[in-house]
């Protein structure tokens, strides 16, 4: 079998093509999940993180967003927690995957000198997965539920949607 040369910006034009994402799982100190409802939709609960930019890691990115969303500067390890994969379909052009690290468990303190971003959040909320899956979408709480059990077990999860 021969294989044919392609340029790289015709090659490119063949292949899946992704954005991505990249945040971090934060817990109380009795390890109930943390979360910021977006400013863009009220039913929308996420974690600190967001769309990587040109040249960027996830680390980097969820590093920046954190600190873009909430003026925290993490300081913590490197670790992963989940890999989040979803699928567009025809109303997007494009997939896109999501990198989850975990930032640990915040105390009372480092949770009050969060300030949040107005035009991303405009609340914090801490609950119960229990509570949590009663006021969000199956699919962010699949997500949510996901990144817990990869803590609480010490793997990592791998979701798609």
């Amino acid at each position: 079998m021969t294989s044919t040369w392609v340029p790289p910006e015709e090659y490119v034009k063949t292949i899946a093509n992704a954005t991505s994402y990249a945040g971090f799982y934060f817990t109380d100190t009795a390890g109930r999940p943390i979360q910021l409802r977006s400013a863009h939709s009220a039913e929308t609960w996420q974690w600190p993180g967001g769309n990587m930019d040109p040249g960027e890691t996830p680390w980097e990115c969820a590093r920046r967003e954190c600190f873009e969303e909430t003026q925290m500067a993490f300081t913590g390890p490197q670790k992963l927690l989940a890999v989040h994969f979803i699928t567009q379909g025809a109303e997007w052009p494009l997939n896109k995957f999501g990198v989850i690290f975990d930032g640990g468990r915040l105390t009372d303190e480092q949770i009050s000198s969060i300030t949040l971003d107005p035009d991303e959040h405009t609340e914090l909320l801490i609950h119960t997965l229990e509570k949590w899956e009663a006021i969000m979408n199956p699919a962010s709480f699949a997500r949510l539920k996901a990144a817990d059990d990869a803590r609480r077990t010490g793997t990592v999860a791998y979701l798609e949607r």
